[in-house]
């Protein structure tokens, strides 16, 4: 898969996002992403999702995605949202090694795992989708709201600021902050001290604990896609998204 690596360490499967040296979040990537989920799905016992050592993702790619209509864009957010739920609802228990930049898209990937582990120094987590004149996937604020209980996650949405790895630990967004050449292997070490559990009582252990915020999406996925449209296409936040992509 041109974007995406899949690599095996025992039974966890490592998937490495390799879109040039920023991981853009491209159609491309979409596709790929949610191939090589499909792939290790029953191929593999856990998971740890990884990418580049300056950006694990720098978000949407904006130059690619300004260009669409509102049908395609309504069908590429549909599929991001879609990978993102999918991470989330893995039947094994899938970490983040978030080794470089990860604001906006890298940031929602990165809510979808389990467990997040981010290097040190001074990487860009966080949500500025509010100073884009979007909100964020509804997915991700039901994800939030779950890590860090919801006067967080409320200051983090509306907020909109960029947070240091120390900062994201201190309010519980990641689970572990490490020396660059050490985040990888310490995701791996977490998953694999429990990819060895029947894979039946994981994915049920699963099933139960994502089961709400579940329900509560495929609930409201419509409404919210067509909220995001209609926020995606006004003329104010057309024309911030095209000052982003003159400085992307």
């Amino acid at each position: 898969m041109g974007t995406v690596k899949i690599e095996k360490k025992g039974n966890v499967a490592i998937l490495t996002l390799t879109n040039g040296v920023t991981n853009a979040v491209s159609s491309d990537l979409v596709n790929d992403l949610s191939g090589a989920l499909s792939e290790i799905r029953d191929d593999a016992n856990g998971m740890v999702l990884t990418g580049g050592d300056k950006f694990f993702s720098i978000g949407l790619n904006l130059p690619e995605l300004i260009r669409l209509d509102r049908a395609g864009m309504g069908d590429f957010w549909r599929r991001f949202v879609q990978v993102a739920f999918d991470i989330y609802m893995m039947p094994m228990v899938p970490a983040a090694a978030v080794t470089g930049h990860a604001p906006a898209a890298g940031t929602v990937f990165m809510l979808a795992c389990d467990y997040r582990f981010a290097a040190e120094g001074k990487k860009m987590l966080g949500l500025n989708e509010i100073k884009l004149g979007i909100p964020v996937p509804f997915i991700t604020d039901l994800m939030l709201r779950q890590i860090t209980g919801d006067r967080v996650a409320t200051d983090i949405l509306f907020q909109g600021e960029f947070l240091v790895p120390e900062k994201a630990l201190k309010i519980k967004m990641i689970d572990g902050m490490h020396p660059l050449e050490e985040v990888l292997d310490k995701a791996v070490e977490k998953i694999s001290s429990m990819a060895g559990y029947q894979n039946a009582a994981v994915a049920a252990m699963k099933a139960i604990r994502t089961e709400d915020i579940r329900l509560k999406y495929l609930e409201n996925a419509e409404k919210q896609h067509q909220i995001f449209l209609d926020c995606w296409f006004s003329d104010t936040t057309q024309k911030i998204l095209a000052e982003a992509v003159e400085k992307f």
